[in-house]
């Protein structure tokens, strides 16, 4: 299928589809005019680096776990997958407590600023 197809299909814009491309996430082949061709698989492989995206990781660690998956949420065991998303899920944790932290701080100065707009 042309790149626009992919993009209908997918809800995903030419240009970042290119990216994915470049990133090496995703494979075309050149047609005789140079039209790239894509595979219908890779309508699920799009919609698969768009989950994993949200999920917070980035592109070198989707490379990795792309030929590791089959459309299930395990995986199969491939090298240096299981320790690259041990890795990703300990950034998040340590940004998530950073924002519980930085929320709390936001409730205390907003309490404390209630307190003192409703003091006479």
């Amino acid at each position: 299928m042309l790149i626009g197809e992919l993009a209908r299909r997918t809800g995903v814009g030419e240009r970042l589809l290119r990216h994915y491309e470049r990133a090496g996430l995703i494979r075309s082949e050149r047609r005789a005019n140079g039209y790239r061709d894509y595979e219908e698989h890779t309508v699920e492989t799009v919609r698969r680096i768009r989950a994993l995206l949200a999920a917070g990781l980035p592109t070198r660690t989707i490379r990795l776990l792309l030929p590791c998956t089959d459309g299930a949420a395990a995986l199969r065991p491939c090298p240096g997958v299981l320790a690259g998303l041990r890795d990703r899920l300990a950034v998040l944790d340590r940004r998530a407590d950073e924002l519980e932290a930085a929320r709390h701080l936001l409730r205390q100065s907003i309490a404390a600023t209630a307190r003192r707009q409703d003091d006479p």
